[in-house]
């Protein structure tokens, strides 16, 4: 049985953020962290404490999860990208009368040299792709892959941890690889494939930034999506610091 006194925090994870703020909480008296995973990597980067695995069933599942096991606080640090996750959270917290906060790092900036062409999606990314060029560096995820399948005149090399399902285009190849990865490596990448040009999420963080670096030594374009915004109304930060500072208000909101 939790104690009275314990706020039982959920962590919506999966990210490098959601791993640091559960370490970070992880000796707190009077906090308990439950950090849940959704799953869909093979061998995911585990964070320290309790970790559930799966999904909540859409936003009344995850109501009724949080109302069953007495969760206080709810704090969504998941991928950027993870949109519908987002909303489920918004909504599911919402139901339930509890405290959500958004965890989202910084999205990348592009810097002088840099030739990046923004898209709202990954569909218009495809669509931009013909007059860019031929040979393309996928690094959107292997989810992602079904979007470019059409493309049978271009060449893919795409980057994911776990191998994709198909539909996957014709003329693929794919690197089971996870970050970080240094400069240096990944100018011997695009160098070795004859890459022509780099597609991307604005993911943000430092993990996987060197991509951007090498782009910009060779003088490749960079097709970047744009992430998709926050719910309104709901409060974010965007380091581990600015999070616990917002848990500690929480706590002392609800012990007073």
């Amino acid at each position: 049985m939790t104690d009275p006194g314990t706020l039982n925090v959920l962590v919506l994870g999966g990210t490098d953020e959601a791993r640091r703020l559960a370490a970070a909480l992880a000796d707190r008296p009077g906090t308990r962290v439950i950090s849940s995973l959704a799953g869909r990597v093979r061998d995911p980067r585990l964070p320290v404490g309790e970790v559930r695995e799966g999904g909540f069933g859409g936003p009344a599942g995850l109501r009724a999860w949080i109302e069953e096991n007495g969760i206080g606080v709810v704090v969504d640090a998941t991928h950027p990208f993870a949109a519908r996750m987002t909303a489920s959270a918004a909504e599911a917290a919402g139901l339930a009368g509890v405290p959500l906060l958004i965890l989202r790092r910084p999205g990348w900036r592009q810097g002088p040299g840099d030739d990046w062409r923004w898209t709202p999606s990954l569909e218009a990314a495809a669509e931009s792709l013909p007059g860019l060029g031929r040979r393309v560096f996928l690094t959107t995820g292997r989810r992602s892959l079904p979007v470019f399948a059409g493309l049978d005149d271009l060449w893919f090399l795409a980057r994911s941890v776990d191998p994709p399902q198909p539909p996957l285009p014709r003329n693929l190849q794919v690197l089971l690889s996870r970050g970080p990865f240094t400069v240096e490596g990944e100018l011997d990448l695009m160098r070795d494939n004859r890459v022509e040009v780099v597609v991307t999420k604005d993911s943000g963080g430092r993990m996987t930034t060197a991509k951007l670096f090498a782009a910009r030594e060779l003088g490749l374009p960079v097709v970047v999506v744009r992430r998709p915004a926050v719910p309104g109304g709901v409060p974010a930060a965007e380091t581990v610091e600015q999070a616990t500072a917002w848990l500690d208000a929480v706590a002392g909101g609800q012990a007073g």
